[in-house]
């Protein structure tokens, strides 16, 4: 990278006021239902964020991150209905679980390219989602699993639309701000580099698998984590939330802010998931309107909606990865 080239911004000042209207939102007079709907897009932000690390900043395609959102979700899930599990040490135990498999998981699959890839977290996607079915004892088949407890503090119950806003959002931040911490280290710009060219990164010196599996299971992390959250909002999780036209739809939110964007991951989220509120009226609408969108996007505004913004995205060179 030479000495010339400007080091990315992401503009922590831009993080910060976006943090101080989130805080506001609630004090216009928002209703509970808008309450809800702005908790379930923060879930749906953190989702597409560490897909974004995925897909943006490693250059690696996933169609199955649905399967760990939903696994972070039983395993919370089935922690604290059927374990008794506190919800705060089960989203722990999801996140370090769903690690762990992701781990496994992407040590063989990490070493495929392309769309050779693609399927292989598809097909570990669609094992997941019957695993979900199937185990029916742990999970309650495909009827869902119910009466999961929502998150508490001490003696405080967080169940309510503002709380859960509130807490929702708190995870996002926490999200956001990790992410953007990543992209100003080592493990980002190396990440930078072997999305550019595999065997370029490799010859500068980045271990190009290792990188590649660390920053697979930080975004399946990212996923649990959502998925703990989910399930503890609604206190109530089924199979189909978790199946293949959701990762579909994670995709698309990406690819739609702009994949490799800090902020696109969180326009494209925003985006597609208050969209549908107004498009109830219209049953069977959000679905070719997402088709429109991602159409229109791919041939006119391959980089997503961020640049239109004036957003910045992530660009570094191999020799700093080194």
């Amino acid at each position: 990278m030479s000495n010339s080239e400007p080091r990315p911004r992401h503009g922590r000042g831009g993080l910060l006021l976006f943090f101080i209207v989130l805080l506001a939102l609630p004090l216009t007079g928002l209703n509970a239902y808008l309450l809800n709907i702005l908790g379930f897009a923060g879930i749906y932000v953190l989702l597409c964020t560490g897909l974004n690390l995925l897909m943006g900043y490693a250059g690696q395609i996933s169609l199955g991150h649905a399967a760990f959102w939903g696994l972070g979700a039983y395993i919370s899930g089935v922690l604290t209905a059927r374990y008794a599990w506190s919800p705060l040490a089960a989203l722990g135990a999801s996140a370090v679980g769903t690690a762990l498999l992701a781990g496994l998981v992407g040590m063989p699959t990490l070493k495929l390219k392309g769309h050779y890839l693609a399927m292989a977290t598809l097909g570990f996607g669609i094992i997941l989602n019957v695993l979900f079915v199937q185990l029916a004892g742990l999970t309650g088949g495909p009827s869902g699993l119910v009466d999961i407890p929502s998150f508490a503090l001490g003696s405080f119950s967080i169940a309510t639309p503002l709380a859960n806003y509130y807490f929702i959002w708190a995870w996002v931040a926490l999200g956001l701000v990790g992410a953007q911490n990543l992209s100003r280290s080592r493990l980002g710009r190396a990440l930078v580099a072997l999305r550019g060219n595999d065997v370029a990164a490799e010859c500068a010196g980045v271990r190009t698998h290792d990188y590649k599996l660390v920053v697979f299971v930080l975004s399946a992390v990212y996923a649990a984590v959502a998925g703990s959250l989910y399930v503890h909002y609604i206190n109530f999780v089924a199979p189909a939330t978790f199946g293949f036209m959701n990762s579909v739809l994670l995709l698309t939110m990406v690819v739609v802010g702009g994949i490799g964007s800090f902020w696109g991951p969180v326009i494209g989220a925003l985006l597609l998931s208050l969209l549908p509120e107004y498009l109830r009226a219209w049953e069977g609408l959000d679905v070719l309107l997402y088709g429109a969108i991602l159409m229109a996007v791919t041939m006119f505004l391959p980089q997503g909606l961020a640049p239109l913004l004036h957003l910045p995205r992530w660009r570094a060179g191999a020799e700093e990865a080194r």
